[in-house]
């Protein structure tokens, strides 16, 4: 499986339900589950333009679409996601330029 970081911003519905914060990153938790993925870590960030992230695995990124999309839907956060390569994965991608040339 894909290893994505799945960045979430509070819209205003959600910051002013900021309290059921804990059962709302459960509940996307699952949405990521039933979906065919799994969440490996959950963070709350200050100083950014994100107030929360998940590192989740996924099978593609057609899964993950749909867990943005499903999770976004219930109108508490917009969701940026980026694909994010391990170190033995990225040294990979760069060895393969070698042989490009």
């Amino acid at each position: 499986m894909a290893t994505y970081l799945m960045t979430f911003s509070f819209t205003d519905q959600g910051i002013r339900n900021v309290k059921n914060v804990t059962e709302r990153v459960q509940a996307a938790k699952k949405t990521v589950h039933a979906f065919g993925g799994e969440v490996r870590a959950f963070y709350g960030i200050v100083g950014a333009d994100y107030d929360t992230m998940f590192i989740l695995e996924a099978p593609d990124d057609e899964a993950v679409a749909k867990m943005a999309l499903s999770i976004s839907s219930l109108g508490n956060v917009r969701t940026t996601t980026h694909r994010a390569f391990g170190e033995d994965e990225f040294n990979g991608i760069v060895a393969s330029l070698h042989s490009t040339r």
